[in-house]
């Protein structure tokens, strides 16, 4: 019980770090997390997951827009209503799809990203 609750913590703390410095943490850390140090299988990862980031995802908003300017609620309109919708219909397609199947696209799309970056500008 302690351990599973300091590994809740150490997740918290890295996803919420993360998420506030680079816009990651869900996927990026909370996702393989669970499942590695919690046992959670992809599916209920990636629930908990973006359950968790709806808590982080406000707050770290509340504290960015203490600076003026900094974020463009217009793009922020346009760009959540477009997530809102295609994640409605992301969440039922992630239902349909096996943990195993969901696991590989997940470490696909990691991959593809990472690279990304790493040889981008």
């Amino acid at each position: 019980r302690w351990k599973t609750l300091a590994v809740c913590i150490i997740i918290g703390i890295s996803a919420g770090l993360l998420g506030a410095l680079f816009g990651v943490g869900g996927g990026l850390v909370m996702v393989p997390a669970f499942v590695a140090a919690l046992g959670f299988e992809q599916k209920k990862a990636v629930a908990t997951s973006l359950a968790v980031i709806v808590v982080i995802a406000a707050i770290a908003t509340l504290n960015n827009s203490r600076q003026p300017g900094l974020i463009d609620w217009k793009v922020v309109v346009l760009a959540a209503t477009a997530a809102a919708l295609a994640a409605w219909f992301g969440t039922d397609l992630m239902l349909k799809l096996s943990n195993q199947h969901l696991t590989r696209i997940f470490g696909v799309v990691l991959l593809v990203f990472g690279v990304k970056m790493l040889i981008g500008k």
